[in-house]
């Protein structure tokens, strides 16, 4: 039984089900009426933001090299695993069109102009609010771009080393949310980080014993692979 205050994001879509972002698996993410979807984005060289997740090609597809050193033509020749395609951020726009939540990763570098650029016309032309957004990275450099272009889109720190250091850096961009791995979690860290003015959704939580203790902890939000689960 999902208890109503945790909500759930599906991590690159339904991952645990159908090759990770891929509109297939965004699609099977959907079905499970998730709270929101997980995608990670890279600039490629021709200038769209592509959603995949490694900053190489080989491990999910038939071609090899750095994503962010191929067009969009060559990217879209090449078969994911279990013969998918590789999407833009606008075709995963499309498919949820405001269904939930997209938290987008800023993954590859230089991603936070173009991802600004997106989500603004989204926002003005589509019908999306800021808020139907969170934008999250490793990379303080993208979130600090990200914060100085545009102070209304909602920001998360990804961290897998230090939920005091994610608080803290979050308080220098006016992010409200962190997003600590779920091996640095206790219920009072938190607590804490809840009683500053911090959401913490958790990642990537999949086995029922993580996903129990989670929402013992009072987590806001846990990102899954098996998004059914939790």
């Amino acid at each position: 039984m999902q208890n109503a205050s945790t909500r759930v994001f599906g991590h690159r879509g339904a991952k645990g089900y159908l090759a990770e972002n891929t509109l297939e698996s965004i699609e099977k993410a959907l079905n499970f009426n998730v709270d929101g979807i997980e995608i990670d984005v890279h600039l490629c060289a021709s200038g769209e933001l592509v959603v995949f997740h490694d900053f190489t090609l080989d491990r999910m597809t038939n071609g090899t090299g750095e994503v962010g050193k191929q067009t969009l033509k060559a990217l879209k020749e090449l078969i994911v695993n279990g013969g998918f395609q590789i999407p833009t951020l606008e075709e995963v726009l499309n498919l949820i069109d405001k269904k939930c939540l997209l938290n987008i990763e800023l993954k590859g570098k230089n991603t936070a102009i173009k991802t600004c650029e997106i989500v603004s016309n989204y926002v003005q032309n589509r019908g999306w609010d800021d808020t139907d957004f969170i934008v999250s990275s490793f990379q303080h450099t993208e979130l600090e771009t990200m914060f100085q272009t545009n102070k209304n889109i909602p920001l998360a720190v990804l961290t897998k080393a230090s939920v005091t250091e994610a608080v803290e850096f979050a308080k220098t961009i006016q992010a409200k949310i962190i997003h600590p791995n779920f091996a640095l979690l206790t219920k009072d860290n938190v607590k804490l980080a809840q009683s500053l003015g911090f959401e913490v959704n958790t990642w990537t939580v999949n086995d029922a014993d993580t996903i129990l203790r989670m929402k013992q902890y009072g987590v806001n939000g846990i990102i899954s692979d098996v998004p059914d689960k939790i």
